[in-house]
């Protein structure tokens, strides 16, 4: 990097309040830790991976937010908007279609956690149907498809860093250093706390942002006639409206999200976090106000037309929006909002991972005597491998790869909704037919994302007609399909006996 190319004031602002997030990682062990010393609540996984299951509704509210509504989020959205137009809003229907999700499903699966002390989704599956198979199986899909989305958060900060002026790979392997150090000395007490900062400064930048953006822009009926006007120059798919041959891989692609997304280790552990079930529905109603601030983020998509912005990649168009048309401290301040943004989410990603690595691997198959404490300190340096992990992938692998790997995560991560799911409300499925459900869901998911070139959808031909769906839905259909007649041929109800729904 060279000094001119530096943007020093709004580096320096940047600075500021990473650093002040820092402070407030290390100082987060102490935290919501009520009467206990510090020493003793790192002593075990509740405490260390779950932060004592003590967060209350605004705490829970801010982790969970946190957690979901990613700095890659922040940046890709308005990416996918700016590429492609109406179809990169389906991120607003599938956050709808979530809370629902939750309202009905989570306080269910936090009961059944809570009762028996697990901490991870595998916990529950093998708490319900005693199958190491099962267990292992979920456990792993949660590992691989939590990896890329770390990485991902690391392609957010990368966009941020780059637009302050600086170039290489020391700014961002220093600041994941940071996340690690702190991470590992207060568990998720630190993306709780700095969640707060973090979410009071997106809400700031994204206000400040559609308000007066439009202003210098000549309104929001510049704005869309200049998006209009470029979309048709591109022609195709692209438009601010959706076009028939959409809308049916757009509604898919939103349902079939809203069921992935609070099966991944990270939105878990938010859920298993709270304090109790009620904390878990209040933020199913109140959540979807993030809702709201994701659809004004989208719209900077459409912004950066009428800026006539040009950007090499599409990831750049929110940094290169802010250094058009905002003074230098404040693309400061909305670069440490989106950097921060990565911190919370994948100090948690690094958690949840670490969780399942720990009570559904190491302390089944190495150390089936491993202490509370032992657990702890496993978990915590698992944690730490799996950010340096997530690092090297970024570094050393083309952008390309982390995104396509989070493209299966989703589908993946789908196919552990009925074993992790089903078993709340009723008893029928046994063991066997969800695992062979499971790994015929897995595969033929993958196969049919590698067949498409790992496109988010496949079109089938039926009747003649052509019908776009999103593949994750597809494989889950194939999953339950396959898991019904499995449990059907191994005798039905009486093959489940004795395994009852959990209350």
């Amino acid at each position: 990097m060279t000094p001119s190319t530096i943007n020093w004031e709004a580096l320096a602002v940047f600075a500021f309040f990473f650093v002040l997030v820092t402070v407030l990682g290390f100082m987060a062990s102490r935290w919501q830790s009520g009467k206990k010393t510090g020493a003793r609540q790192e002593a075990n996984l509740d405490e260390w991976g779950l932060g004592g299951r003590n967060f209350g509704t605004w705490i829970t509210w801010f982790l969970v937010g946190g957690d979901f509504y990613t700095a890659y989020t922040i940046i890709a959205v308005p990416a996918l908007v700016y590429a492609v137009g109406a179809y990169g809003f389906f991120a607003l229907p599938y956050t709808i279609l979530v809370y629902p999700i939750v309202f009905m499903i989570m306080p269910r699966l936090w009961h059944a956690a809570k009762k028996a002390g697990h901490v991870t989704a595998a916990d529950v599956v093998y708490g319900r149907y005693q199958s190491r198979p099962l267990e292992l199986a979920i456990a792993l899909t949660g590992v691989l498809a939590t990896m890329p989305y770390i990485a991902l958060q690391l392609v957010g900060m990368e966009v941020v860093i780059k637009a302050l002026g600086l170039t290489g790979e020391l700014p961002l392997a220093a600041a994941f250093i940071i996340l690690a150090l702190y991470t590992y000395a207060a568990g998720l007490r630190a993306p709780a706390l700095i969640a707060f900062v973090k979410d009071l400064m997106i809400y700031i930048v994204v206000l400040v942002a559609v308000v007066l953006v439009p202003m210098k822009l000549g309104g929001y009926g510049a704005v869309f006639h200049s998006a209009g006007e470029a979309f048709a120059v591109k022609g195709g798919a692209t438009g601010l409206l959706l076009k028939p041959q959409q809308m049916l891989p757009f509604a898919t692609l939103a349902l079939g999200s809203a069921m992935a997304a609070f099966m991944y280790p990270h939105t878990l552990t938010g859920i298993f976090a709270a304090k109790n079930a009620d904390t878990i529905r209040k933020n199913a109603v109140f959540l979807p106000v993030y809702t709201v601030l994701l659809g004004l983020i989208a719209l900077l998509g459409y912004m950066a037309y009428a800026a006539h912005i040009t950007v090499k990649s599409n990831n750049d168009v929110v940094p290169a929006l802010f250094n058009a048309l905002f003074p230098a401290w404040f693309s400061g301040f909305a670069f440490a909002a989106i950097a921060i943004g990565a911190l919370v989410p994948a100090a948690v990603m690094s958690i949840g991972a670490a969780n399942l690595f720990t009570r559904n691997f190491w302390k089944p198959y190495v150390n089936p005597a491993v202490t509370p404490a032992g657990e702890a300190k496993v978990a915590k340096l698992v944690s730490l491998v799996v950010k340096v992990g997530a690092l090297v992938c970024i570094l050393f692998l083309p952008t390309q790869f982390a995104l396509d790997l989070q493209l299966l995560g989703g589908v993946w991560i789908l196919q552990t909704f009925p074993a992790v799911v089903f078993g709340l409300f009723f008893g029928w499925f046994g063991p066997r037919a969800l695992l062979t459900g499971w790994a015929v869901g897995i595969v033929s998911g993958s196969a049919i994302a590698f067949l498409d070139g790992v496109k988010p959808v496949h079109t089938l031909v039926l009747g003649g007609d052509k019908y776009t769906i999103y593949t994750g839905l597809l494989a889950l259909a194939i999953n339950i399909v396959v898991a019904v007649v499995v449990q059907l041929v191994a005798g039905g109800r009486r093959a489940a006996a004795g395994v009852a729904p959990t209350r």
